[in-house]
């Protein structure tokens, strides 16, 4: 994980060491030295280093070479409003990738994204109720296929934590994506929801205070 302080202790006093929240504990049995280690986190939630946070990459191992990069996950669940900078989040989640060259895996905020195997293209998000920050599998069910993810979060960055597995298919002959999950359950799609709501608001409220005035000068 990027943006970690690590720390090492002497083996005398790691004995009985208690750490703090958010700090993981390594014992490192048969070394001089224990350890501990933290995300270094900002007062705004995010990560001090600079980005990109998280990526996926693609290596061809025979040529050496890097095929393609993409950045996984936005700051949406973590910045202030919601924003949601494409900046990547940390990844400590696997990756399952289908004999179709679709490549699903988690992030730090509360999706399961695909990606194109061969190119790296993002070609779709699932909102989950906390982060999937586990490795996503896939499954055959009367003759459909499945991808799941658990979605539990990570306590070590603050996450918010659940106890869910969700399961995503392709839609059957007929169906389509409900419009809140094309507008509001995509990256950026609660802020801008938020936005909007809050532009409504200050129009009424002007409107409101026009019509007030106007009342009161036609009463003069």
């Amino acid at each position: 994980m990027s943006g970690r302080r690590c720390r090492l202790m002497r083996r005398a006093d790691a004995k009985g060491f208690n750490p703090p929240p958010g700090h993981d504990f390594g014992q490192q049995q048969g070394a001089p030295f224990a350890m501990t280690r933290a995300v270094a986190m900002s007062p705004l939630g995010l990560l001090c280093n600079k980005p990109p946070w998280g990526e996926m990459v693609a290596v061809d191992l025979k040529a050496g070479k890097i095929l393609w990069r993409s950045r996984v996950g936005t700051t949406e669940d973590r910045a202030p409003l919601g924003i949601a900078f494409r900046w990547g989040t940390p990844l400590v989640n696997g990756v399952a990738i289908t004999a179709g060259g679709v490549a699903f895996t988690g992030a730090m905020d509360a999706y399961l994204r695909a990606f194109d195997a061969k190119s790296g293209a993002e070609l779709w998000q699932g909102r989950l109720p906390v982060p999937g920050v586990a490795n996503p599998m896939t499954y055959l069910w009367k003759g459909e296929q499945y991808v799941a993810i658990g979605a539990g979060g990570h306590s070590e960055s603050g996450t918010t934590i659940g106890d869910s597995v969700v399961a995503f298919r392709l839609p059957r002959p007929g169906e389509a994506p409900s419009l809140w999950s094309r507008t509001i359950d995509r990256p950026g799609g609660r802020f801008m929801a938020m936005a909007i709501a809050s532009g409504l608001v200050v129009v009424l409220l002007v409107i409101a205070v026009w019509r007030w005035r106007r009342r009161r000068r036609a009463q003069i």
